[in-house]
């Protein structure tokens, strides 16, 4: 990381400050949020372009706001963060100078990125870092090559690096045959940029401040500007409509799926397995198809994941096997537990390990000792159960009254039969056996058997009678 030292240029990113442009409203989204907090991979766009300057050790980062900037600060906090308020849109020039006054201590290097550009990769910033140091450089623009360039502007380079970036509706037969365009991405230095940018001014025709006039202004003052190409296009592509938000997605989740088959990891079907990123994942664990991984997930080893799981803010202990269609959030499963099929674990689910949780099962806040058991058609909500709990099939914790909601307590060993139900508050002692089809709505002591059955009266040839009296009608 570029935290250490940049050797060769012996930059140190201690000293490089960075500035993300994030004010603008992205009207083709047509959407009330700001396009910025649109996600890729289970992150706002504009989260993917902070990350990548932390990682870097980059210092300050101001994030320039404008359209939805209390929505922005919301969703991504302070965390180190320093905001600049765009209140009026004058150009990306305009956006920078926004953030001088963050950046009133900075004396070098500032990293300029798009809020809108999340596919940029650590190592091409360090290229281009490294090259605006080794250069000498004043500015550093990141450039791609494209078959059709038609619409960007055109790098025009001469002897002395890059003599200027021409626009397309600016741009003569033979500047418009350049196929090495203007990606967005620069390092200036300050307080150079800001000054320049003050003397270019904003009069033209659109009333804005253009950060390429600063590449102009810098070789009027005999400054260098340097240009570093990047590998893939795909990395600078900017996110300006939902087409182009799903492309970027589905390469991100490309990415975190290679890397997670490159730790160890098996993806069945790569294509049709979506891992947010942030999600932790062991090796030798199983990943089928139609998998959903998200948020703050962290599983195990040697687990089976099968089709139609969807996983969210989860720990997920090694040797577990969760079954199709099963649904957790908010869950911790010990080692060795099996969860389904069909079964949803909602928050504040721990199982503390050897724990089965069968088919159309549903546990909230309940907290499950080693080897207790609920193999179908159970509920199990606001309970602290102990070890090696069986329930039976159709047992309920009713533990909300209309108002309040109460704890259902059982000990280790009890064994619970079929269709019962708990009225909570209530205590289940250790080693007893709650009998099948019982409400129970008192505390149970230790080693009893609890039934509430009503009397079973048997009337000789009813049925008979009464299909008879049917016929008749």
């Amino acid at each position: 990381m570029l935290k250490t030292m940049i050797k060769k240029g012996t930059m140190s990113t201690e000293t490089v400050a960075t500035v993300i442009l994030a004010a603008g409203q992205g009207t083709r989204m047509k959407s009330a949020l700001p396009k910025v907090l649109h996600e890729v991979a289970g992150k706002p766009l504009v989260a993917w372009p902070v990350e990548l300057a932390r990682d870097l050790g980059c210092a300050p980062v101001v994030l320039v706001v404008g359209h939805g900037a209390d929505q922005v600060r919301a969703r991504l906090g302070d965390n180190g963060l320093h905001y600049a308020l765009q209140a009026e849109q004058l150009g990306s020039g305009h956006a920078l100078l926004c953030a001088e006054q963050a950046l009133a201590n900075v004396n070098g290097p500032v990293l300029l990125l798009c809020g809108d550009v999340p596919l940029l990769r650590a190592e091409t910033l360090q290229a281009l870092l490294v090259q605006h140091r080794d250069d000498q450089a004043t500015v550093t623009v990141l450039t791609a090559i494209v078959d059709q360039p038609y619409g960007y502007g055109r790098i025009i380079r001469d002897d002395e690096g890059v003599a200027a970036i021409v626009e397309e509706k600016d741009a003569d037969a033979t500047q418009k045959a350049v196929r090495e365009i203007n990606a967005g991405i620069y390092v200036f230095e300050a307080p150079f940029v800001f000054d320049a940018l003050r003397q270019v001014g904003c009069n033209n025709a659109a009333g804005e401040y253009y950060l390429t006039d600063v590449i102009a202004a810098a070789r009027t003052a005999g400054h260098r500007v340097s240009a570093r190409v990047v590998e893939a296009m795909a990395e600078v592509q900017g996110i300006n409509d939902r087409i182009q938000l799903a492309a970027a997605d589905a390469v991100m989740r490309r990415r975190i799926n290679q890397a997670l088959m490159q730790a160890g990891v098996t993806l069945i079907d790569p294509d049709l397995v979506y891992v947010e990123a942030g999600v932790v994942i062991g090796t030798d664990t199983i990943l089928q198809p139609n998998v959903h991984l998200r948020g703050r997930t962290h599983i195990g080893r040697h687990c089976i994941i099968e089709p139609g799981v969807i996983v969210t803010d989860c720990t997920i202990g090694d040797n577990v096997h969760l079954k199709a269609g099963s649904v957790l959030e908010g869950a911790t499963v010990g080692n060795g537990c099996n969860i389904g099929p069909m079964a949803h674990l909602r928050p504040g689910t721990v199982l503390a390990g050897d724990n089965k949780i069968g088919n159309f099962v549903e546990t909230k806040k309940a907290n499950f000792g080693k080897k207790s058991q609920a193999s179908h058609l159970t509920y199990i909500g606001d309970a602290e159960i102990g070890e090696r709990v069986n329930f039976g099939c159709g047992t309920i914790t009713c533990n909300y009254d209309g108002v309040n909601k109460f704890q259902t307590t059982i000990g280790d060993d009890v064994f619970v039969g079929s269709d019962v139900q708990f009225i909570a508050p209530v205590t289940i002692g250790s080693g007893s056996l709650i009998g099948a089809g019982s409400t129970i709505t008192k505390d149970v002591p230790a080693d009893a058997l609890a039934i509430t059955r009503a009397e079973q009266k048997i009337i000789e040839g009813w049925a008979a009678k009464k299909r008879k009296k049917q016929k008749k009608q």
